[in-house]
């Protein structure tokens, strides 16, 4: 159960993942029952044990940092919790809890010659097994979109994390019995056995879907060895484009809050794209208002600020998630987008233009989940978008694409209507 430390038993890790996956799997299956009162009343008392028990978990979390080393800060940035951050996890859990209802929704209806009335209506996944790594806080997002989807869900979090995820997910299993639901629709895979994931991608038997969230070696791993259906959430190599028509002003404070605001999230801008025309006037001012930030460029970026590191090759696709940002610049318009399309993960990427034509061409010739105008890229987040929190950002193009809420973790089926109808 939730509130047992399944490390500490004498049992292999097969049987582990097998015990989650069918107690996954007939919590799903009562939760599905479960109305929007009882599944919205769960994450009010989440939010609730979440406040309460602050300390417990920054507690458990001062824990998790102090049992790592040799990590930058990027990664502890990551993994620390805060009073505003617990507190902040709370308010996602409860702006979850009150989003309309995102199953039952008549999708579509139709009526047929013969009489037959057929509606497509929202019904949840199943059981969802959600891998992440370090950032505690998407246990808990993760936890409540399921739950308000219906959906049971097994959280795989990074081993550093350990601490801080156990008392998470008792808070979030003490929603769900408080509202009479099943604790183990929420669960933890609470060993730091690395077979653990291995075993989820193969459980076709009781897991519905897989949704990584972490690092280019995760995604690989899940690519390589899933059998279960995924929903793929890959790095943010993001680019804004200072187009030659950009105020100059705004852009700079849009690209510095796009790379600086927190470097190590996936929404950080980590290239920008500057027309030649005013990159002279930009890059300097830029270069300023990034502080300490590495700026790597490429040989005309150099002509302009000579102290800069010359980017390479490798640098135009690297998702540095660190105080590091290529500058790259371009003729036009044209070239930028050929270059951004070239580079970028798919993830987010930006145009800073005052062209408002730029600026649509742009945005429709940038095949990424997120496009944005005149924004900085970490408004990536499901919580911005209106989501209450995000399970991840998908850029992939099937079922799901950009932020995933409840309402991406729903699926649909048929009902069909008839007064006796035989087909001839």
């Amino acid at each position: 159960m939730n509130d047992m430390s399944i490390e500490t038993k004498p049992m292999d890790v097969t049987e582990i993942v097998a015990q989650l996956g069918q107690r996954a799997k007939t919590a799903a299956q009562k939760l599905a029952l479960a109305t929007a009162e009882q599944r919205n009343q769960a994450l009010h008392e989440a939010a609730k044990e979440l406040r309460a028990r602050t300390s417990e978990i920054l507690t458990a979390n001062a824990a998790d940092l102090d049992s790592i080393s040799g990590k930058d800060a990027a990664f502890i940035d990551r993994l620390t919790l805060t009073k505003d951050r617990v507190a902040a996890m709370a308010d996602a859990v409860t702006a979850i809890a009150e989003q309309s209802d995102p199953l039952g929704r008549t999708l579509a209806s139709f009526d047929r010659p013969n009489g037959l009335k057929i509606d497509r209506v929202s019904v949840p996944i199943g059981v969802i097994a959600m891998i992440y790594e370090s950032r505690p806080n998407v246990g808990s997002d993760a936890g409540a979109l399921c739950v308000k989807s219906g959906n049971a869900v097994i959280l795989r979090g990074g081993s550093e994390s350990l601490h801080s995820s156990r008392v998470i997910v008792a808070c979030l299993a003490a929603g769900l019995k408080a509202a009479g639901l099943p604790e183990d629709a929420v669960q933890l895979v609470d060993t730091r056995d690395r077979e653990a994931v291995k075993l989820l991608l193969h459980s076709t038997d009781t897991v519905d879907l897989v949704i990584p969230r972490g690092g280019r070696g995760l995604v690989s791993l899940v690519q390589k060895e899933a059998r279960v259906p995924t929903l793929l959430h890959l790095d943010g190599n993001n680019h804004s484009y200072i187009h030659s028509s950009a105020d100059i002003e705004k852009a700079v404070g849009i690209v510095q809050n796009a790379k600086m605001r927190r470097t190590g999230i996936c929404g950080a801008t980590e290239c920008v794209v500057i027309d030649r025309d005013i990159a002279a006037g930009v890059l300097p001012r830029l270069a300023q208002a990034l502080g300490d930030c590495e700026l790597r460029g490429d040989a005309e970026a150099q002509g302009i600020l000579p102290g800069i590191v010359a980017a390479t090759d490798e640098d135009w696709d690297t998702e540095y998630l660190s105080n590091i940002i290529s500058v790259k610049i371009v003729g036009d318009l044209n070239e930028a987008i050929a270059f951004v399309q070239d580079h970028s993960s798919g993830h987010t990427d930006a145009i800073i233009s005052e062209d408002m034509e730029a600026a649509k061409r742009f945005m429709t010739a940038i095949d990424s989940a997120v496009v944005m105008h005149n924004a900085s890229t970490q408004f990536a987040d499901g919580g911005e978008f209106g989501m209450g929190a995000e399970i991840g950002i998908a850029t992939g193009k099937m079922h799901a694409r950009g932020p995933v809420g409840a309402e991406q973790l729903t699926s649909f089926k048929y009902l069909v209507f008839g007064t006796g109808q035989q087909r001839p």
